[in-house]
């Protein structure tokens, strides 16, 4: 795909690997739209790519279908949908989870996945074509010991985006799965890996994830893992 002009929405977008893509996506000469709960931050990375801010959180459907109608009347049409946004909760055992949270964690990295689809499918089923990119982990491939809550919310998050690529396939859509390994982001604040400076940057994640739409015929399922691992 030749990304110039392409209009992109990008959840989760005021730090992190969402920041990294906006940037990206920026300097490939997208029309970007990014949105966030944070209004300062967003508005600050709007206003430095010269992109188009809508704050917003993807726990709430009707924000994120709000999300997409400014979108597609500010350019007129979603070219690019990236489903970003996330949160993790601090690995422990299982008597240990903090439900409340661990619900709240699913209302993001599920539901949120979920309803971005649904906002960015009005519009791309109008237009016959688009790309929805759904940022999973590599824990919605292998569930690791003390993170049962997070990787859940990771495989269901897998298995909707799965059953999506089969449901839009016949419409002109492609649904692409992405899976990075760890990265320095303040996702891990909370609690800092002891290996964290072997993680990867979000902006080395972010070119990859990009020149994969660059090719003709892109991985619908593109597995970033860190060097050795």
């Amino acid at each position: 795909m030749n990304l110039k002009d392409k209009v992109v929405v990008i959840t989760g977008a005021s730090k992190g690997l969402g920041e990294a893509l906006a940037d990206s996506f920026s300097k490939e000469g997208c029309k970007v739209v990014v949105s966030a709960r944070s209004k300062e931050a967003l508005e600050a990375l709007a206003s430095r790519i010269g992109g188009y801010a809508v704050q917003a959180d993807v726990r709430a459907e009707k924000q994120l279908l709000d999300l997409a109608d400014k979108a597609a009347k500010k350019y007129g049409r979603i070219d690019v949908w990236v489903n970003n946004a996330g949160v993790r909760i601090p690995h422990s055992e299982l008597n240990e989870i903090d439900w409340k949270r661990a619900h709240d964690m699913m209302e993001v990295n599920y539901f949120g996945t979920a309803y971005g689809t649904k906002a960015a499918l009005k519009y791309m089923k109008k237009q016959q074509s688009g790309i929805i990119l759904n940022i999973l982990s590599t824990s919605a491939l292998q569930g690791r010991a003390k993170s049962s809550a997070y990787a859940a919310s990771k495989y269901a998050a897998r298995g909707f985006t799965d059953a999506m690529r089969n449901e839009v396939k016949e419409d002109g859509i492609t649904v692409i799965g992405v899976y990075p390994g760890g990265m320095k982001t303040n996702f891990f604040d909370e609690q800092v890996p002891d290996d964290i400076g072997k993680y990867m940057d979000a902006r080395l994640v972010a070119e990859k994830i990009i020149g994969n739409l660059k090719i003709d015929t892109p991985e619908t399922e593109q597995t970033i893992r860190r060097p050795n691992t």
